[in-house]
């Protein structure tokens, strides 16, 4: 093998000696000229640790609209390949990147003590607002809707039925205009409308179903078989793990953070893309906690909640995913390809490889304060049922 004269690299790089990277340049050219002289020449070898990666495109950049949110650095990283190295032949195999976002974050310094402030003034207008408009048996139309209803239905069990449909049309189909009302009128003004509408709807539906469950047919009685309490206790709870991530977002809920339609893909959403409707697609959660209360109770009124609220959230599976494609784009369908609507689906055929650390996706504030919630319900449950009484709805 021919080696480059010491007189040929004396020769170039002497001018430059005080340029290191310039001195490397001319090394390399005086290479390459012995390597033309000799096709036998073997190239002077850059060092292991100096190896050069190549990084290719592995797809295109979305096309973005005005009504997209802005590419975070994961998206755009996540169209990066790592190729091969000087000296390698066989080729990297693409790490996951996650394109959507982290769900249930919550970072303690973050937040602004003003922020939940204004938060708690803007929970109490809404239910002072609420009880005079809605609740109120002096000022409040609800108990006279709900009446309406009832008489038009003719049974319980129509009722039921009739009040969760009323509650996902409006639901369903506001969350579907979503995209044209805030281009219109902006996104706090939508979320207020949105929620002044359904929060009297879905209260109507509840306090019904809490005051009529054991009406109609009992259908079966099961509430004396060993260890059915327990179970239906324990189905309850693990339906609100599956709440779906952005119920955490208490500041965009109540509209005093800007709300946002955000793209979820650790935590919960690992196991299924739909954990608990529309709105929010969080159908395995709702279907969980129907069957649960379904079997406990045995009624037809159960029977009927049970078969609206499962048919509207499986509505919102279809719903949710064409809205998030719709806004999204590629970045979602690289998520969809790695998730599955049926719980651990992904995750058995080896689309979703869970890290060994996942655990550390659920010990965080949002879920410890929502088990904390779930088992103050169910304490309070006496409470809520003779609060419901009281509405003689």
């Amino acid at each position: 093998m021919i080696q480059p004269s010491p007189a040929s690299l004396s020769t170039t790089a002497a001018p430059f000696s005080n340029k290191p990277t310039t001195m490397a340049t001319s090394l390399l050219l005086s290479t390459t000229a012995a390597h033309l002289a000799n096709p036998k020449f073997t190239p002077l070898s850059l060092p292991p640790r100096r190896r050069l990666r190549v990084v290719a495109f592995t797809s295109p950049l979305p096309r973005r609209s005005l009504l997209s949110p802005p590419l975070n650095i994961a998206q755009i990283r996540g169209r990066f390949r790592a190729g091969s190295t000087i000296g390698e032949t066989e080729e990297e195999e693409d790490e996951e990147v996650i394109v959507g976002e982290d769900s249930a974050a919550f970072e303690l310094g973050e937040q602004k003590l003003s922020s939940w402030i204004y938060f708690t003034v803007v929970l109490g207008v809404v239910l002072f607002v609420l009880d005079v408009v809605w609740i109120d048996e002096g000022t409040g139309v609800g108990k006279g809707f709900v009446e309406v209803i009832a008489r038009v239905s003719g049974s319980p069990e129509v009722a039921m039925l009739s009040l969760t449909l009323i509650f996902a049309l409006v639901h369903s189909g506001l969350a579907s205009l979503r995209d044209v009302g805030e281009k219109l009128i902006g996104e706090r003004v939508f979320r207020v409308i949105f929620a002044a509408v359904s929060l009297p709807l879905a209260l109507s539906t509840v306090v019904y179903f809490i005051n009529h469950r054991y009406d109609g047919i009992q259908l079966w009685q099961l509430q004396s078989v060993p260890g059915l309490h327990q179970l239906v206790w324990f189905s309850s709870f693990v339906s609100f793990i599956f709440l779906y991530p952005s119920t955490f977002n208490l500041l965009e809920v109540a509209a005093v953070e800007k709300p946002k339609m955000h793209l979820w893909e650790t935590g919960i959403m690992r196991i299924t893309r739909h954990p608990q409707g529309d709105a929010v697609p969080q159908m395995v959660g709702q279907v969980i906690w129907c069957l649960a209360h379904t079997l406990w109770i045995g009624s037809s009124v159960a029977v009927a909640a049970s078969i609206g609220l499962i048919g509207h959230h499986l509505f919102g599976v279809w719903n949710g995913d064409r809205r998030l494609a719709i806004r999204y784009g590629e970045a979602f369908e690289r998520v969809k390809s790695r998730t599955s609507i049926i719980p651990f689906a992904a995750i058995f055929d080896g689309r979703q490889q869970l890290p060994k650390d996942y655990y550390r996706e659920f010990l965080r504030v949002p879920y410890l304060t929502i088990i904390a919630l779930t088992l103050g319900t169910y304490f309070a449950h006496p409470i809520m049922q003779a609060s419901s009484y009281k509405l003689h709805w």
